[in-house]
């Protein structure tokens, strides 16, 4: 079996282009290319192939806003910061889009006044009055806890109605789908692959095997009831000790849900390619991220969506060519909810010391997140699965104090150097992980809005992590707020 070997230099596919061109069209490769002999590099042909497939890179705030549609994507296990993000980039959008996923992400936020919220179906341009919120056909809608959100919004002062469109061909989560999900949660409890209990992955389920109901069935009352009576029944045949009131819930969705439901409702498809062919610029918000992929993630402990670009162009019926900046946003460190294979994961009064000061505790879960060290090789990976064209790097303020910090830049696995992180997670979990130490500092960081401004081992560690990702770091995250964002512009 031949093997991929690490190569720690800068990635060759590096180009700055401004403006950005237009896509190249994809094409199949031939089936004869010869595999790389170095990772992420090969002979002189794999290099012309890569460099002339690569995706324009984006290398400043002004070349992100000059492409029509822009995509912030998770590229780690979930819980980099996309929200704050999406909150800052909204205000040049008219449109903002969330595509899959549910209520098992949480995004917090803040407004210019330090105020919080945690939003779960809820896209994060909400707090810019400017943009409108669409919740696209690859959602799935838990209906009272959208309201539950919505009414907290506008009792802060958040307008809301008017300003929400719903896809009616997102399917709905009811809570029998949360039932489910703890009913066989128990049933698998020797399994740990863990899950938010929030009826995500039962509710996918229903979707795939077509038995799941969706948002514009509720136009047709005596449909719907005679769909959801089945759902339940199957559901309730396979998991007898469940409790739930089904006529109960029923009378709840064919009334006053119903009636606060369906004016948020509309062909998302129709709306949102209308935008783009109006001309409107549309920021799309990605949940979870791709590591959690339920094809590219270290499955089976997953999510049961695409997080990645895939899942945003099914879960919006925004045609691929149409995607303009792809950004990946990625913790300065990693972590992760939950268990899984985890190969650069830190334990200790370390982990604690970092996960105090980044407070990491999950926002749907309020779990203690695990924490690592930067997982190269996973990051790059989700970049070449993504297109990514540029990064933001959120908390690296959270690595402030530490007299070393390491970088894990390679894996070994059976004593050969690996690539990408093995599919299999039996493998993953046995990998060596390949460390680079570089020296840490002791500044406060975060009163710095500009790269310049960070202390020298600080800009070398943005550095170096550029130099491996073979992408342009534009954003720097050095606090919680939405003003502490330090721009690194080429």
């Amino acid at each position: 079996m031949q093997t991929l070997q690490y190569m720690p230099l800068a990635h060759p596919r590096v180009r700055e282009v401004a403006p950005p061109p237009a896509r190249p069209r994809l094409c199949a490769l031939s089936s004869t290319r010869a595999a790389p002999a170095r990772f992420g590099r090969g002979g002189a042909a794999a290099r012309r192939v890569r460099a002339a497939a690569a995706p324009a890179q984006h290398r400043t705030v002004d070349s992100v806003r000059g492409e029509q549609v822009c995509v912030v994507l998770g590229t780690q296990w979930g819980d980099e910061g996309k929200g704050k993000l999406v909150d800052i980039l909204a205000k040049e959008y008219q449109m903002v889009a969330r595509a899959q996923g549910g209520a098992n992400a949480g995004h917090t936020i803040y407004d210019d006044a330090g105020n919080k919220y945690a939003l779960h179906l809820v896209p994060s341009g909400i707090l810019n009055q400017g943009a409108q919120c669409v919740v696209g056909n690859g959602v799935v809608m838990h209906a009272p806890g959208f309201f539950e959100e919505v009414d907290k919004l506008q009792a802060k002062g958040v307008q809301c109605e008017g300003r929400i469109a719903i896809s009616d061909r997102a399917h709905l989560l009811f809570d029998l789908h949360k039932e489910v999900d703890g009913a066989r949660e128990a049933e698998l409890a020797g399994s740990m692959i863990g899950t938010t209990k929030r009826g995500i992955g039962p509710c996918y389920a229903s979707k795939s095997t077509r038995n799941g109901i969706r948002v514009g069935e509720l136009r047709h009352p005596e449909q719907f009831a005679e769909k959801f009576r089945a759902l339940c029944a199957d559901a309730m045949k396979r998991f007898p000790d469940i409790e739930y009131d089904v006529e109960a819930e029923l009378a709840r969705y064919t009334g006053p849900l119903k009636d606060r439901l369906l004016p948020y409702v509309t062909d998302s498809v129709a709306l949102v390619n209308g935008a783009y062919n109006r001309g409107d610029k549309i920021l799309v918000e990605g949940a979870n991220a791709t590591m959690l992929d339920i094809d590219f993630g270290t499955y089976p402990f997953v999510t049961s969506s695409n997080p990645s670009i895939g899942g945003i162009i099914t879960g919006l019926g925004l045609a691929p060519q149409k995607l303009g900046a792809i950004i990946a946003v990625a913790k300065a460190y990693t972590t992760r909810v939950g268990s899984g294979p985890y190969p650069t994961e830190i334990f200790g009064d370390l982990a604690e010391e970092l996960r105090a000061a980044g407070y990491e505790y999950g926002t749907t879960t309020g779990r203690p997140r695990r924490i690592g060290w930067l997982d190269v090789p996973a990051l790059r990976y989700a970049c070449d699965v993504n297109g990514i064209t540029c990064v933001n790097l959120t908390k690296l303020d959270v690595l402030s104090g530490q007299d070393e910090i390491k970088l894990g830049v390679g894996y070994k696995l059976d004593g050969a150097e690996v690539a990408v992180p093995p599919a299999c997670v039996q493998d993953l979990e046995r990998v060596e992980v390949v460390y680079e130490t570089m020296p840490g500092w002791k500044d406060d960081i975060s009163k710095c809005r500009s790269f310049a401004d960070l202390p020298p081992a600080a800009q070398k560690y943005v550095e170096r992590c550029e130099e491996l990702l073979g992408l342009p770091i534009v954003w720097i995250g050095v606090g919680p707020g939405r003003q502490d964002m330090a721009l690194k512009e080429a």
